[in-house]
């Protein structure tokens, strides 16, 4: 269990459109940003190379590389015990690497740490750590404030802002661990918008919550995508990937599979990955 933690932790060692048909649809201009993100490898915002992650001396991801581009929401999904968390985990540093590298925008962690923002699952977290749901967000501000400054009245504006794009400002004072799991993930993810990062890493975001929390939480990370921000989600639901990705990785015990939503996440990919036959609802509507 971990206390709550304010940044990303360091490493362990349809009408306006009908009247001007000539202009290019949504689909359209996401069919463009798109390729534009397939071509952009040399600008990856995430790139792993023959990383390998393991827990006391045993192997769980061996060889891994893969690379993220800017403005796309990438679901990392596999089986139960492929190692999705283990992946989050070694890329940002907090289960240390056994071999290879990681980089950030082209930079290592260290120099650009500001620039990310984490939300772990909720059962990582200590709940009964003794603060309100309004200071828990407002830690989101601290890494922008050096060591000897509080936060003000911008900060506390800021935060205030985030609880209502998450629809929690009537939870503002009550204590974090009195929240449902719904409430919490929303809470963590208030946090993470306060932080005004460009690449958030999110573990199972949308693991049991209900179904408010869920709108919720895919509509605040469709909303930082088309800001332009870059969304890298543990995913437990293969059915929702096309109706919320536009990018995925597939994972058992190394990478199947990486690359954009429509390309990718193909039977074939899906079979080798979860090993059993995929059902017909999780090749639906792409986002």
């Amino acid at each position: 269990m971990t206390l709550l933690r304010p940044t990303v932790p360091r490493p362990a060692r349809a009408g306006e459109a009908a009247e001007a048909s000539d202009a290019p649809s949504r689909e359209d201009a996401r069919a463009r940003d798109l390729a534009g993100a397939a071509e952009g490898a040399a600008c990856a915002v995430c790139e792993a190379r023959c990383l390998s992650v393991g827990y006391r001396g045993g192997l769980v991801l061996k060889d891994v590389d893969f690379s993220v581009p800017p403005g796309v929401i990438m679901a990392i999904v596999g089986p139960n015990g492929a190692g999705k968390s283990t992946l989050l985990k070694g890329v940002l540093g907090l289960v240390p690497p056994i071999a290879g590298a990681v980089r950030f925008f082209g930079e290592p962690l260290a120099a650009v740490r500001r620039r990310i923002g984490y939300t772990p699952q909720h059962t990582a977290v200590d709940w009964d750590f003794p603060t309100t749901v309004f200071d828990v967000v407002m830690m989101g501000t601290y890494g922008g404030l050096g060591w000897f400054r509080r936060p003000g009245r911008v900060e506390r504006e800021r935060s205030w802002a985030a609880l209502e794009r998450t629809a929690l400002t009537h939870l503002a004072d009550r204590q974090i661990g009195e929240l449902s799991g719904g409430e919490r993930q929303r809470a963590f993810l208030a946090r993470a918008l306060v932080q005004d990062a460009d690449l958030y890493f999110l573990d199972e975001p949308l693991q049991g919550v209900d179904a408010l929390s869920k709108h919720t939480i895919m509509d605040v990370m469709r909303s930082l995508r088309e800001r332009g921000k870059t969304l890298v989600i543990v995913h437990h639901d293969p059915s929702t990937v096309r109706l919320l990705c536009d990018w995925v990785t597939l994972v058992n015990k190394g990478i199947v599979a990486s690359g954009p939503v429509e390309s990718t996440f193909s039977e074939a990919n899906v079979r080798r990955a979860y090993a059993h036959m995929p059902t017909a609802d999780w090749f639906g509507a792409t986002a």
